[in-house]
């Protein structure tokens, strides 16, 4: 019976041993990974940055101010172009073709409801038929 005991308790060392190196070679996989992924977090942000610099650089004011005299034909604003509110345009009133529609159909009129207390007038308006 001592011995089936010390042979289980040999086999139970080894087992742990055996699950102790797992998780140490696990962990230092993952540490490996993580420290690679800090690389890439790094360079991307290195890229954003590049980018980012890249950006300014195109859109400043005075490289658009070049761009724009030597590719565009544009005049300088004239006092004459400035005008004042009263001469522009007024807006055009705003048209409800869905009520002009309705007013077609003859479907303004007010409709009786049950509270009205008249129980024998339609409901709805009339619908012609043919």
């Amino acid at each position: 019976m001592v011995r089936i005991l010390n042979l289980l308790a040999v086999v139970a060392l080894i087992g742990s041993a055996i699950y102790a190196y797992t998780i140490k070679y696990e962990t230092i996989f993952h540490a490996e990974r993580i420290v690679k992924l800090k690389h890439e977090i790094k360079a991307e942000q290195d890229q954003i940055g590049t980018l980012r610099a890249e950006w300014a650089h195109l859109t400043r004011p005075e490289r658009i101010q070049a761009l724009a005299d030597k590719f565009l034909d544009l005049q300088p604003v004239a006092l004459t172009q400035i005008v004042g509110a009263d001469a522009l345009p007024a807006k055009a009133p705003r048209v409800d073709s869905i009520g002009r529609k309705l007013e077609a159909l003859g479907l303004t009129e007010p409709t009786n409801t049950p509270r009205d207390g008249e129980a024998s007038a339609p409901t709805t308006p009339s619908i012609r038929t043919r």
